[in-house]
């Protein structure tokens, strides 16, 4: 038994089969779903969604690279929805300084570490400055909501460590986080698990040049984090640049069972009891 954490089942790109690949994840053993908001729309999709399956639960938030066209009342809308009794976490949110107004290139692709090569190595133009302002002040609004109705958060971190973590310690021991599509190192998945979050991984732990996060895929203590595809990206081998789906979940899970060295069983029961108390879901 399986949840994939961490899918946007909503997207277009499902529009074709939805059914077909939500019947296809319980096929795989994947009996759980947590599809996740991004913006207004696709939280309330994504609630419509929960609403029509029993098995599917729902994350509603506001996605960094979102939050330049979120309305003025988005924070008093995202309110409403995440009262909503099948929403088990708000998110996604969280900074991220992949690619800024003043930058024709992705940054930091060769950093060592997400975050270590920050726009804070290069000047900054007004648009950076206002981007990233803005998408602080949505951060800091939803977890400060987050907290106050006692819900965890789905964090989204790219190039953007430092300002994350700092965002973040003042919740310590009023909400705790799950940091999606974790691909950092041992060090950076300790500090996490230290200030008592979860990490998360996605179908990269089967690329072969993830050695690094393999590494850690084996160290990490169990209990601290999760499965997720965070489809329609990021198949897992053998079927990467292709479409994800939740039934490849269970790729995932022989991936880390193997690098764990133990068994398909005991790495769904450990993630799916991470998983159920993180999100507080049914047993």
């Amino acid at each position: 038994m399986l949840i994939d954490t961490h899918c946007h089942l909503d997207f277009p790109d499902f529009d074709a089969d939805r059914v077909e690949v939500i019947r296809r994840a319980s096929q795989a053993g994947v009996t759980r779903l947590i599809t996740i908001g991004t913006t207004l729309e696709t939280s309330r999709a994504a609630l419509a969604l929960a609403d029509s399956h029993p098995h599917i639960f729902a994350t509603v938030g506001l996605h960094p690279c979102e939050v330049e066209s979120a309305p003025d009342s988005a924070m008093e809308q995202l309110a409403t929805l995440a009262r909503h009794p099948k929403v088990v976490a708000l998110g996604e949110c969280g900074l991220d300084y992949h690619r800024l107004p003043s930058l024709s290139t992705p940054l930091a692709k060769s950093s060592p570490t997400p975050g270590a090569a920050s726009a804070g190595t290069r000047e900054l133009s007004q648009a950076d400055v206002e981007v990233k302002g803005r998408q602080a002040f949505f951060f800091q609004r939803q977890l400060e909501l987050a907290a106050r109705l006692q819900l965890n958060v789905v964090v989204h971190q790219r190039d953007s460590w430092n300002d994350t973590l700092s965002t973040l310690r003042p919740f310590s021991g009023r909400l705790q986080a799950v940091f999606h599509c974790f691909s950092g190192t041992y060090s950076q998945a300790r500090e996490l698990i230290d200030l008592g979050h979860h990490i998360s991984f996605t179908g990269i732990v089967t690329f072969k040049n993830a050695r690094d996060l393999q590494s850690c895929v084996g160290k990490v203590p169990a209990g601290s984090f999760f499965l997720e595809t965070d489809c329609p990206y990021l198949s897992p081998d053998p079927h990467r640049g292709k479409r994800c789906e939740p039934a490849y979940t269970r790729l995932v899970a022989e991936k880390v069972a193997s690098l764990r060295g133990i068994t398909l069983e005991e790495i769904a029961r450990e993630t799916t009891s991470a998983a159920e108390k993180f999100f507080r879901l049914p047993s």
